[in-house]
């Protein structure tokens, strides 16, 4: 493992492109440069090109050094990685859950790129993803008069939602910027007033948290607003925006705006006041970022981490165990039965846990959809394969207590 982490190090110091696109773009400025000196003067062509040969050449000769040096940190790279698992087994695919359904994976994959901020990667894999999908014969592909629709309709990402979803997140990835990058959080602020009401019904508290931030930042960095602001004016700005756009959270948040209105008393010494923590948190931008990015995505009806990378990382911590079972498995000559169900506990890091599971307490098998949990009128809950083999004619008695019931009087339990 170090011998790859080494390679991995050497391959982000060297294998970037950044100096080869310097190189053609400086190539690039000598063509238009003496392609605008020929446009003006015509006579001076035959000069204007000899004297482009040299400084043309040497950039060729750049580009291709450049382009050396990348395939070689990632032929390393590589090489690494193959010795590193050229003796492992692989895992068994006679069973994949996701072979029939190539546009799940190409969905997740562009979803991934949309919420990554990579649209015109996205565009085109969308296009070139389905290109090879047989949604129909290539007859009635040719005559489609909406290729582009029908291709994306393909994924479950029409036309019209995907450019929603685009404008979106390209709008997301502005308001981050300014956040993280320029201390901005006017446009956040903005953003979370126009979804007041639905931030309220999730019972979210970034509105007050993006406000609670400008007050702080208001009250720390007065002086700096436009290079003209006293230590005494910044924090005046800072009651002033307090009183005027703050005064509606009274109700909800009145102990964390006493502490803001108390921190005036401590201006002049705000590193050793009681308040230091609240107002000279470096992490505190960190954390509202995330906040925003988590509540942008929950209106939107998505996750706050991307569900490929979920998948991935989580297939990744499960795979020396799943490996593990498949060798148990070939030396006693058993099969894995249960398609939908993994035979062995894997573990997960706790925010990697979605779902409430349940496990039917008379056959001990994990419910699943096609055998969902079953409460009876008693209260006590089965698997429904397990009620239906308890009763007779209709009527079943519970197995954990005296009461007898009709089968078609238990309810599904969603959890």
């Amino acid at each position: 493992m170090d011998v790859v982490s080494e390679e991995l190090e050497k391959l982000s110091r060297n294998g970037s492109l950044s100096k080869s696109l310097e190189d053609v773009q400086q190539t690039i400025d000598l063509l238009v440069k003496a392609r605008d000196t020929i446009a003006v003067d015509p006579n001076a062509a035959s000069i204007t090109l000899a004297k482009l040969q040299n400084p043309v050449r040497k950039s060729l000769d750049d580009i291709n050094s450049d382009l050396k040096d990348v395939h070689a940190a990632f032929g390393k790279y590589s090489k690494a990685l193959n010795n590193m698992f050229k003796d492992k087994p692989e895992l068994s695919n006679d069973y994949d859950a996701l072979s029939s359904r190539p546009a799940l994976v190409n969905r997740a994959i562009a979803m991934h790129l949309l919420r990554e901020g990579q649209f015109s990667v996205a565009s085109t894999f969308l296009t070139d993803a389905t290109r090879n999908t047989s949604l129909t014969s290539p007859d009635e592909m040719s005559d489609e008069p909406n290729q582009d629709s029908r291709l994306e309709q393909g994924l479950g990402l029409d036309s019209l939602k995907s450019e929603i979803l685009r404008k979106k997140f390209a709008n997301m990835y502005h308001i981050l910027h300014e956040l993280k990058n320029e201390r901005n959080l006017l446009p956040a602020i903005e953003w979370a007033r126009e979804n007041s009401k639905a931030l309220g019904l999730r019972g979210s508290n970034l509105e007050f948290e993006l406000g609670k931030l400008q007050f702080i930042w208001l009250f720390v960095h007065g002086p700096y607003l436009g290079n003209t602001n006293t230590p005494i004016e910044g924090r005046q700005q800072a009651l002033e925006y307090a009183r005027r756009e703050l005064s509606h959270f009274s109700t909800r948040y009145l102990k964390e705006l006493q502490q803001l209105s108390g921190a005036i008393a401590f201006g002049p010494n705000l590193q050793d006041s009681p308040y230091r923590r609240i107002f000279l948190n470096k992490d505190s931008w960190d954390h509202l970022a995330s906040s925003f990015t988590r509540e942008f995505c929950s209106l939107l009806g998505l996750s706050a981490e991307s569900p490929l990378y979920i998948a991935v990382t989580a297939g990744a911590i499960a795979l020396p165990t799943l490996l593990k079972m498949q060798n148990i498995m070939k030396v006693k000559k058993t099969e894995w039965t249960t398609p939908h169900e993994l035979p062995i506990e894997t573990p997960l890091p706790p925010n990697f846990h979605f779902h409430s599971i349940f496990v039917c307490p008379v056959s001990k098998e994990q419910t699943t959809d096609q055998n969902p949990p079953m409460m009876m009128p008693c209260g006590h809950v089965i698997a429904k394969e397990s009620l239906n083999r308890l009763s007779n004619k209709g009527r079943l008695k519970c197995p954990y207590c005296p009461n007898e019931s009709n089968t078609r009087d238990a309810k599904e339990l969603f959890l």
